[in-house]
């Protein structure tokens, strides 16, 4: 790839630098749960707009979420980049969705300005996602068409503790569970009962009981929502939001009916009645990452000085789940991890902390760059593109 590129994609993200960290530091203070990023969603869609973006609202049929477009040619190869902006309830932004905006607002002005310098040719695509962390709204993008008819190929970035490419993003679906009783006084006549909140707890026995047998890198754990109301009262009704997580999709399928079996013999063995539903939208799928991309991605990022353990290191470690995978099995995509000076786990007040710093915000543009020297590489290198396409269609599952 020229120098010239190279040098624009640069400047252009070193002269975004005190914008995006004034965008970071804004939805950073201001955490907003899932589906509910009116703020973010204001704020993001006004500034893309206002840098010559067409920007579709409430795009995907989401009240929160965005498409913002530029393109320089009809013909060219489309790339789309992807914004989150949900936190998290009681930590705030513990999964860095401050600077995951910065990223994406990043790489496509990098590529926006390539285009304008008519430097590359095609399409550049901002995905603002809502929900990630609970109802995962990249699924809508997908279930709706708006990805596969506007990009070719998807990326972002994710901050974590560490820099990593193959680390195991997994499969999950999520579970609301109810059991249905009937109530009686608990000190008077507990035999006219029968308790919802036993079939729960007998449920939950059950699922421990089967982690002996699961794969180990399979989860299930989840919450109780209702435990009852009163102590004197023998629970009618009880219920819990569980998760199933595989290394696969397709493993999923098989953990499924397993965790379905525990909470159902539980109702049977209490006389309650069940219902339960797994995800209305589907489940969030494993991460496909697409190699060519990956590794052009990777030789940016050790030009830069990072280093990366050895693959099959790597590809051992199982972090946490994201709606990403259904963009990866939609067109080809990456999501790597990138390292924000940090010791602390997602998820956590520490990490939340390390995303609002400024040595987050420069290890955040630091890697966009790397990230947009391998779309725009991509667009003007058709034996790259080819490999693309090839990893795409010869690892994907039929």
């Amino acid at each position: 790839m020229n120098n010239d590129i190279k040098e624009s994609i640069a400047n252009t993200i070193k002269s975004l630098d005190r914008e995006l960290r004034e965008i970071s530091l804004k939805i950073h203070n201001d955490p907003e749960l899932g589906n509910k990023e009116f703020h973010a969603y204001k704020l993001l869609t006004e500034y893309i707009e206002s840098k010559g973006f067409q920007v579709t609202y409430q795009a995907a049929g989401l009240e929160t979420a965005f498409m913002a477009k530029f393109s320089n040619s009809k013909s060219g190869r489309r790339v789309g980049f992807v914004c989150e902006y949900d936190a998290l309830p009681g930590v705030g932004h513990a999964c860095g969705h401050n600077i995951i905006t910065v990223q994406g607002l990043a790489c496509a002005l990098a590529l926006k300005t390539l285009m304008e310098q008519n430097l590359v040719q095609g399409t550049v695509v901002l995905f603002g996602t809502p929900a990630e962390e609970t109802t995962s709204g990249k699924i809508n993008f997908v279930k709706e068409g708006v990805l596969q008819a506007n990009v070719d190929y998807a990326m972002m970035l994710h901050p974590f503790a560490t820099d990593g490419i193959y680390g195991r993003m997994l499969a999950l679906d999520s579970a609301d569970i109810e059991f249905f009783g009937k109530a009686s006084h608990a000190g008077m006549a507990p035999w006219n009962g029968v308790n919802a909140l036993d079939a729960l707890m007998q449920g939950l026995d059950n699922i421990g009981l089967l982690r002996q047998q699961m794969i180990a890198t399979d989860r299930v754990h989840g919450i109780i929502t209702n435990g009852g109301t009163a102590a004197n009262v023998i629970p009618a009704y009880a219920s819990a939001h569980f998760y199933a997580r595989s290394i696969t999709k397709d493993q999923l399928k098989e953990l499924k009916p397993r965790v379905d079996n525990c909470f159902k013999a539980a109702a049977l063995a209490t006389g309650c009645e069940i219902k339960m539903q797994w995800g209305k939208l589907g489940p969030v799928e494993d991460v496909f990452m697409n190699d060519a991309m990956a590794l052009n991605y990777k030789h940016y990022m050790e030009q830069e000085g990072i280093t990366y353990k050895p693959r099959f290191d790597e590809e051992q470690t199982s972090t946490g789940s994201t709606d990403m995978g259904n963009f990866s099995y939609a067109v080809p995509s990456i999501h790597p991890a990138y390292g924000i000076h940090t010791t602390a786990a997602n998820h956590t007040k520490e990490f939340a902390a390390a995303a609002k710093t400024e040595v987050a915000h420069q290890d955040t543009l630091r890697a966009a760059k790397c990230l947009s020297m391998t779309a725009a590489e991509v667009m003007v290198d058709d034996e790259l593109y080819k490999q693309v396409v090839d990893d795409f269609k010869k690892g994907k599952p039929q």
